[in-house]
Formats: C-alpha cells, structure tokens, sequence
C-alpha cells in the first residue's frame, strides 16, 4: 500500500536496484491488486514529471493530459489503460532493475515454462520458494550472464516480496509469468477466456475422448481454436502456433496432463 504521507522513493535515480523498484511499484500501486491504473495512474505520471523536470505539475491541464496521453500510447503495450509489472520496467531508468534483466535471460515465453516445468515437479501450478534461487539461477546460466550470490539472492528476495503475499512459500505461474515482457506474456492472452472449473472440466473431457488424462498438440491445437472462436476472439495461424508451442512446453514428452492445461486456462489452479 502507497503512504500518502510519504514522497515516492527513487523517482529521481538514474538507475535502480530490484529493492528500490519494488518501493516504487508498492507506492503506486496503492490497491495492490497488480497495476498502476486510474488515480493510482494519473499521481505515477504526475510525480514522475516532478521528478524528471523538477517543477509543479496541473493534473487538470489540457498539455498535461495530452502527454500523458502520449505516455501511455508508447508503454501501455497491450493498451489496457494501466500500467503492470513488466510495463514499468521499460519506463523506469535503470541497468540493474531485475526485470529488465529477466527479459534479457528468457528469450521467449517457451523457454521460461520449460524452466518453469523442471521446478514445479509435483504439476500444481506452483513452485516452492526455496526452489525459486535455482529456477532463477537456471535462467541466468542459460541466457550465459555472469552474476553472483549476493545480485542473485536479491533477486529471489524482491521476487517473494512481490508475489509471495500470503507467506506460504509459494509462487503461483501466471504471477511469475508477469515478468514476461507482455508481447511474450501467452498467459496474458486468455485472461478474456479463462474458464471456471466446470467449463474447463467438459472442454477437457471432450478433447481427451479416451479419458487417459491427457492431450497432444494436435488436439491442443484443435482445443485451443474452439476455445477462440466460442469467446469471439480473433487469433491469427502464427500467434496460435506460439501459444501452442509455450503451452507444450509443459508437457510431458508431448503428453500435456489436465494440471498443465489447468494452470493455463483456469482463473486458479485446482487444489
């Protein structure tokens, strides 16, 4: 939660530690349910104005919401009105914010679900917090960039800040997902057709017509473009094609069991 009492940490740094980013994100994200949007928007671009310009600005001023307009058009990526997570990491100044860095380790959506998988062994959707280090670990060993314990430790630190709010010790996929740049972010791209539990349930059912728990691509393929088509929603050959290929990256040996296809197309994972 943001204190109002407070003035907004870091804005006027040129470069930002994963910490300090943190303390900027909780700031403004003053609701905590995962933007930056209305008011919450509106005092985010006002104070970074201050800060980079050092002079008062009127939020009530027609120059003032034409560059905010103008703001907004060229980081609001997937154009929803607010700013998330892996937005704010390109409008912030910084070389060692994390999640810069993380976008320059996971080249794709497909390589951060194929780490993903090694960790979340038992399918729930979920992996421990003591595996986090390692997972992370394994990103920066396979993008070849040179860290160390200490940068290392901070990261995993910032990361259970931010996603693990209840304590429990773990971090659920479609949250650490938010770290994807948004274009890569596939899970981003059904939030307009998650399914509940019964609906998901009897799409599932339909496609496994031999009731052996699982799927292959090629009904993945036919699931996924039913899936589309009954929630009116426009898909070309390529991006399908790519959602497919991040989701099989959970597979099994091109098996994809229910819990993998759940933590994908469920609002939560079934416990």
């Amino acid at each position: 939660m943001a204190n109002k009492g407070q003035q907004p940490p870091y804005l006027h740094l040129a470069e930002l530690t994963a910490s300090q980013f943190l303390e900027i994100w909780k700031h403004f994200d003053a609701d905590g349910n995962g933007y930056i949007e209305g008011k919450e928007l509106e005092n985010f671009f006002s104070q970074l104005e201050i800060a980079r310009r050092g002079a008062g600005v009127d939020p009530s001023n027609a120059a003032f919401k034409e560059k905010m307009t103008e703001f907004m058009q060229k980081f609001d990526k997937n154009k929803d009105g607010r700013i998330e997570m892996s937005e704010l990491a390109q409008i912030l100044p910084t070389e060692e914010n994390f999640l810069l860095c993380f976008r320059q380790f996971v080249g794709s959506s497909t390589e951060f679900m194929a780490a993903w998988r090694k960790y979340d062994t038992d399918r729930s959707g979920f992996i421990e917090a003591n595996e986090l280090k390692g997972f992370l670990s394994d990103l920066l060993k396979k993008a070849n960039r040179h860290y160390d314990d200490q940068k290392l430790q901070e990261y995993t630190q910032t990361i259970l800040k931010m996603f693990d709010l209840n304590g429990d010790g773990k971090l659920g996929l479609s949250e650490m997902a938010r770290l994807l740049p948004v274009q890569e972010n596939f899970l981003l791209k059904f939030q307009g057709v998650r399914l509940t539990a019964e609906q998901f349930n009897a799409i599932f059912a339909y496609y496994d017509k031999d009731g052996n728990g699982y799927i292959d691509e090629q009904e993945l393929d036919a699931l996924l473009k039913d899936l589309y088509e009954k929630n009116n929603k426009e898909v070309d050959s390529k991006s399908l094609n790519g959602y497919k290929q991040s989701i099989m990256a959970l597979s099994d040996g091109g098996k994809l069991y229910r819990t993998e296809l759940e933590i994908v197309l469920c609002r939560e994972p079934m416990l």
